[in-house]
């Protein structure tokens, strides 16, 4: 679900604004950001952008279907 690209370009940008200094340890503080990120995103309750819009696509057939029976409710 969590596209491994991103975390590393994350952690490679976070470890590019570090001082001269920290530059030299970049490798080994890009992997640890690498597993920071990658544990704190996988403990979210996160879904694909192709699932959301499945579920949204469901959530307005549902309510077109009810506005139609509550139309039909009140016709009657």
């Amino acid at each position: 679900m969590i596209d491994p690209a991103k975390i590393d370009a994350l952690s490679r940008r976070l470890s590019d604004v570090l001082p001269e200094g920290g530059q030299q340890v970049a490798s080994e503080i890009r992997t640890r950001f690498r597993q920071i990120l990658h544990q704190g995103l996988e403990g979210l309750d996160l879904v694909s952008r192709e699932e959301f819009e499945v579920q949204k696509a469901v959530l307005q057939r549902s309510r077109e279907k009810l506005e139609a029976l509550a139309k039909q409710l009140d016709d009657l």
